[in-house]
């Protein structure tokens, strides 16, 4: 009589992963399903219904998850936000900047049904920028509130960098609140050079 080899811990841990079953155990995705729930746990209207498990190029960037889906009027980005006490979430659709349109509610749900699906993106650092595809990487990770914060660090206010590139202080308001609710202006990557180069050259002056 043939004995049934015993499968390793590890072995069950690899078929469970093939199979999509082993859920992300770590302390963001804990701190995401906490936040989602707390909001949108009961979510069950038709609308949102609709649009569960219909997102694509599924991304998660420590406690920030992103997504594309195809709504009545073309495919809208759409984000969900843990980082800070109070949770974030936005739409690119008409009504989506407040992060309440149905799209949100979807979203969140099909991160509570499949964690696993959204593929974990790990922050390019600037020292490992070395060519134009790592640039991009490092621009997509960051964002201009994120960068403004470091010019003010460095004594540099809002204002008087706006003017240095030739822009207004109110229209640089108005590409980083633009790109938190996933509208992004053409200038949003030039302006974030223009931070960087700023930030760096500012280091430098003060180094010397």
């Amino acid at each position: 009589m043939a004995h049934k080899r015993k499968r390793s811990r590890f072995t069950i841990c690899i078929e469970q992963l093939e199979r999509g079953q082993l859920s992300m155990k770590n302390d963001e995705v804990i701190a995401l399903r906490e936040a989602i729930e707390a909001r949108w746990g009961d979510a069950n209207g038709y609308k949102m219904r609709r649009y569960v498990d219909k997102f694509w190029d599924r991304t998660r960037r420590g406690r920030t998850i992103t997504a594309l889906v195809q709504g009545n009027h073309g495919d809208y980005t759409v984000s969900i936000d843990a980082r800070e006490s109070t949770l974030m979430s936005a739409c690119s659709c008409y009504k989506g900047k407040g992060g309440y349109c149905h799209h949100c509610a979807a979203l969140g749900q099909t991160f509570l049904a499949k964690p696993d699906s959204f593929i974990a993106i790990v922050p390019t650092p600037l020292e490992d920028v070395h060519d134009l595809e790592s640039l991009k990487a490092y621009l997509n990770s960051v964002t201009l509130v994120d960068l403004v914060k470091q010019l003010r660090v460095n004594g540099i206010i809002q204002k008087a960098f706006a003017e240095s590139i030739g822009m207004s202080s109110r229209h640089l308001s108005t590409v980083k609140s633009s790109e938190l609710h996933n509208r992004y202006y053409h200038e949003l990557g030039a302006t974030k050079l223009a931070c960087l180069w700023v930030l760096e050259k500012f280091s430098k002056n003060r180094k010397e």
